[in-house]
């Protein structure tokens, strides 16, 4: 089933039938820019796969998305999911940490080597940004 939903023309005929709930091959192949045969081939892979089920209807073939069979894939592919929001926040807060004592050691770096009769508008620490007081502390 996971072979089906990889394609994205596949993915796209199960969002449009999740929106519009029937639909026929031909409403479904208008909407691509593939050839007809091209769509009935991924229709016949949803089907197979279960994801569709298609009732004919005199001469035209409907297709209804049977959105239970991705019930198992979603449970599967959510415990690969991101972490919780507290460990989310957490990391990014000392992503954001690290950062910033990376930021300051370079300005403290680039200072020491600026020399020392350089004009003050061409030492590296005068190239922050003017709004940006800098933490001496």
């Amino acid at each position: 089933m996971a072979g089906a939903v990889a394609d994205p023309v596949r993915r796209e005929i199960l969002e449009m039938l999740r929106a519009d709930a029937r639909l026929s091959a031909g409403q479904i192949a208008e909407r691509f820019a593939i050839s007809r045969p091209a769509v009935s081939r991924h229709l016949r892979v949803l089907r197979e796969s279960g994801l569709v089920r298609d009732e004919l209807v005199g001469r035209q073939r409907f297709y209804v998305l049977d959105a239970s069979r991705l019930t198992p894939l979603a449970r599967w592919l959510a415990s690969f999911g991101a972490p919780a929001a507290p460990d989310l926040v957490s990391g990014l807060a000392h992503r954001l940490d690290a950062l910033e004592t990376e930021v300051y050691r370079t300005r403290r770096e680039r200072r020491s080597d600026a020399p020392a009769d350089a004009p003050p508008d061409l030492r590296p620490d005068s190239l922050s940004h003017p709004d940006v007081k800098e933490n001496t502390a």
